[in-house]
């Protein structure tokens, strides 16, 4: 599979239309409801390598750093990246204390960097920062977000951005930055479109998009018949009818439902590249063919009729690390 690639504004770095994150890697049963071993996730790693997308998405608190010390683990085994492959991680508060300030934000960049076996990332992120004990550390001058922007200035990062969930505090933030990526994840799918607006101002102002979580977690990838995970959460059966009209109009047009998840997201012309989640190896290769299925018009239209939410999909979730 042929994929497009982005540049991010100037910075050399150009990223494919889907690439990968590695959450579930970093066995995360807290968030996920299950558990990932060391082999599964090291041949999920290299299956991602060798595949078509070009970017591998991690963080340092995935699994509590298993993520990225599972990536840098296999990095070493392979003596590198392959050529052109972007890794894309970021920075996290304290876990325990939630500080974020500027030493805590270059402390975690160090982190990273001994965890993945590099000495410089493509493409940096400021993670979570609603999570954070106190906003004003990491926007005001001299914060965590002067501080990222000062290693890119360094060439420990060519890229940055902004990944977090909230849009209420994302937006302003993205405002006052010339970020040259953001990550909004379970706010663009077939099921809720509150980024919509964010993703116009991104789109106009030459921030590229990296949506993540198109099958929201988990129920529009394998059904309502497998799953009730819903942005992380099990969800009710009155939580579930919208995705129970998802699934009858891909049922009438022979559509595979975690298709129209994955195409709904890829092919919107302001999204640089769909992040999706794998946990197994076949799921790499499964993508790309999920990314091809042809998907007549009448179900575009008809899925473009349904309901969708515009609120904050995460608001009742309770965050966890691991």
């Amino acid at each position: 599979m042929k994929l497009r690639k982005t540049p991010l504004r100037d910075t050399g770095v150009e990223i494919t239309e889907l690439s990968f994150g590695t959450s579930g890697l970093g066995d995360m049963p807290d968030t996920y409801g299950y558990s990932v071993n060391e082999t599964r996730a090291r041949e999920t790693i290299h299956e991602i390598l060798d595949g078509p997308a070009n970017v591998i998405d991690s963080s340092r608190n995935y699994g509590h750093g298993r993520a990225e010390e599972r990536i840098g683990s296999v990095i070493r085994e392979r003596g590198g990246l392959p050529d052109g492959f972007v890794i894309s991680t970021k920075l996290d508060r304290d876990m325990d204390t939630g500080r974020f300030d500027a030493d805590r934000a270059r402390k975690s960049l160090e982190e990273s960097l001994e965890a993945l076996s590099v000495d410089r990332v493509q493409l940096l992120h400021l993670h979570d920062p609603e999570h954070a004990r106190d906003l004003g550390e990491i926007t005001r001058p001299g914060g965590a977000i002067s501080e990222l922007f000062r290693m890119k200035e360094e060439g420990l990062a060519k890229a940055v951005g902004l990944a977090m969930g909230r849009i209420d505090i994302m937006l302003p933030v993205l405002r006052d930055w010339p970020f040259d990526a953001l990550i909004s994840h379970n706010r663009y799918t077939l099921l809720n479109r509150s980024a919509d607006a964010m993703f116009d101002f991104a789109w106009k102002n030459g921030i590229a998009i990296i949506n993540a979580a198109p099958f929201a977690s988990g129920v529009l990838a394998k059904g309502t018949t497998e799953s009730r995970l819903v942005t992380y959460r099990q969800a009710s059966d009155e939580e579930l009818e919208p995705v129970r009209a998802i699934e009858a109009v891909c049922a009438v047009h022979g559509v595979p439902l975690a298709a129209a998840a994955l195409q709904f997201s890829m092919r919107d012309p302001r999204i640089a590249s769909t992040l999706l989640g794998v946990t197994r190896p076949e799921r790499v290769g499964k993508a790309s063919r999920l990314a091809e299925t042809p998907i007549p018009d009448a179900a575009w239209a008809a899925l473009a009729s349904l309901k969708y939410g515009t609120d904050d999909p995460e608001r009742d979730r309770r965050y966890t690390p691991g």
